[in-house]
C-alpha cells in the first residue's frame, strides 16, 4: 500500500489467518461437550474458478495431492450461483484431517495467486437427531461464523437460537464473526445434507 493509498482513504483488506482453521478440532470438543454437536468429518472449501488451464492444473493438482496415499474422497461440485467446491469426507469421521487437508487447498490457491477467488471453507456438525449445520470460515474477513437450519422445516429458515449460542461458546476459542449481517446463508452447500 502507497502513500497515495493513504491519502485517497484506501485500506488494504484483512488477510486471512488460515491457521485459524487449526483451531476447530479443539472447539469441536467445546461444541460436543456443550451443545452436543459432533463434527461429521466433512469440509468443503468454496471458491470462483477463473477460466483458464492455470487454474484447471492447479485442481488436477489438489485432488491428486488429496487422493494420494488413500487419502479422504474429493468431490467437485457446483452450486446454483455459480461456485465451485472442493468437499472431502474422512471414513471414519477425522476433523483434523479434515482441516489439514482444507487448508492445503486453501493454502495451494492462495500460493498459486488465485487467493482472492477463495470464499470460504465449511465445516459440518451434527447433533444427535441428525440435525446438520456448519462453522463456516470467511476469508475476506479472517472469521468463522455458525450456519444452522432449523430441523424439519420446509421452509429455508435458520435457527438463530442455536447459531448464537455456538457464537458465545466459542468466542475467544475462534476469531467469530461479530457482525451477524455476514452470517450467510448456506442452504445447499456439499456436506450439509
Amino acid at each position: 500500500m502507497g502513500l497515495f493509498d493513504v491519502i485517497r482513504g484506501r485500506r488494504e483488506p484483512a488477510r486471512p489467518n488460515l491457521d485459524a482453521l487449526f483451531a476447530l478440532p479443539s472447539a469441536a470438543i467445546t461444541l460436543d461437550i456443550d451443545l452436543g454437536l459432533t463434527p461429521t468429518g466433512v469440509g468443503s472449501v468454496c471458491f470462483r474458478a477463473p477460466e483458464g488451464k492455470a487454474f484447471a492444473d492447479l485442481e488436477a493438482e489438489i485432488r491428486e495431492l488429496l487422493d494420494a496415499d488413500g487419502g479422504p474422497r474429493v468431490e467437485a461440485s457446483a452450486d446454483s450461483f455459480g461456485f465451485d467446491w472442493l468437499t472431502i469426507r474422512t471414513d471414519p469421521v477425522d476433523l483434523a484431517t479434515a482441516v489439514t487437508d482444507i487448508h492445503a487447498v486453501n493454502t495451494s490457491l492462495v500460493l498459486a495467486g488465485f487467493g482472492p477467488q477463495l470464499l470460504c471453507s465449511l465445516f459440518p456438525f451434527a447433533d444427535t437427531d441428525g440435525n446438520a449445520g456448519a462453522l463456516v470460515y470467511l476469508y475476506k474477513r479472517g472469521t468463522f461464523y455458525p450456519f444452522f437450519p432449523k430441523a424439519k422445516s420446509t421452509d429455508q429458515v435458520r435457527n438463530n437460537v442455536v447459531e448464537l449460542h455456538i457464537r458465545d461458546k466459542l468466542t475467544g476459542e475462534l476469531p467469530v464473526e461479530l457482525d451477524t449481517t455476514r452470517w450467510f446463508a448456506l442452504w445447499d452447500a456439499p456436506g450439509l445434507s
